[in-house]
């Protein structure tokens, strides 16, 4: 009986190992793709910000925001832990994505049209609507502002234009308002930095929620709400690292954006009755 016993626990613990062989590249690991990052200060939004879909960096200690059934921008006071100015700009919508360039805002909506709200602060301020190629396939929500450029950077969510294997950062040329059907940047699905979430459905790997560029470094911060998670390219565009974030921490992350300093702020909505927050975010090299 004792060598059945035996035999049984041998064969359970070649089985465990077996598994953990085949199945090693799909689990997170604690090498390089390490979760290597702590958190700085929270901002706890109030009930019509529950919602926050996309923020964008605006000037000393303030941060302008969405909300994705509003027409409206919301100007957050870090320092003073309130919301200091609402802009309207239009109806109802599915406002997912936001960048603040000089005077202007660019909101995108989950379709892949661009508002433009011209002088966005003043009283005056107009409103022009961009169509790009993008439709509710595919799902939009990421919008980053490319200031050395002069112009906006957009990846889709879900179906990209070209391939299920690889999402193209595009460019939204801020003089000629077109977006550029050659992507100026890849995520490729398969990269290494991405095998530890594979899926089934390799357009699923890796989903955008929004994008933001690093001031100094130009690297490539891009964000996903879904499975909460955050991609680092360098300047060039190639997959540096992917942190895993803390969904207690991070229940819906869909906004990201970085103070001239460089740090990093992620919005994320409220789940299970709470509020939506801004957080500092610190990562670890």
């Amino acid at each position: 009986m004792g060598k059945i016993k035996l035999w049984t626990v041998s064969a359970l613990l070649i089985g465990a190992v077996l598994l953990f062989w085949c199945f090693r590249d799909m689990m997170p690991n604690a090498g390089t793709n390490e979760v290597s990052y702590t958190i700085g200060d929270r901002w706890e939004l109030p009930s019509e910000l529950r919602e926050i879909s996309a923020i964008a960096w605006l000037d000393t200690d303030r941060i302008a925001a969405v909300q994705d059934e509003q027409g409206t921008i919301f100007i957050y006071d870090l320092g003073k832990r309130e919301v200091a100015k609402k802009i309207e700009f239009g109806g109802p919508g599915d406002y997912e994505g936001l960048a603040i360039y000089q005077k202007d805002a660019y909101v995108l909506e989950s379709n892949g049209r661009i508002s433009e709200i011209k002088d966005f602060q003043s009283a005056g301020r107009t409103v022009n609507f961009y169509e790009t190629s993008f439709n509710s396939d595919n799902n939009m929500e990421s919008l980053g502002l490319d200031a050395g450029q002069d112009r906006l950077l957009m990846v889709p969510k879900d179906r990209d234009l070209a391939s299920d294997r690889s999402k193209g950062i595009y460019p939204f040329d801020l003089d000629t308002k077109k977006l550029d059907s050659v992507p100026a940047f890849q995520i490729d699905m398969g990269d290494d930095v991405l095998k530890r979430f594979r899926k089934n459905d390799i357009s699923k790997i890796f989903r955008p929620s929004d994008l933001a560029i690093r001031p100094g470094t130009k690297e490539i911060y891009v964000l996903e709400g879904a499975s909460p998670k955050l991609l680092i390219l360098d300047a060039d565009g190639n997959a540096k690292k992917a942190y895993p974030l803390d969904k207690k921490s991070f229940p819906q992350p869909e906004g990201i954006t970085c103070g001239p300093d460089g740090t990093l702020y992620i919005s994320s909505e409220g789940k299970k009755g709470a509020g939506g927050t801004i957080t500092e975010l610190k990562l670890r090299r």
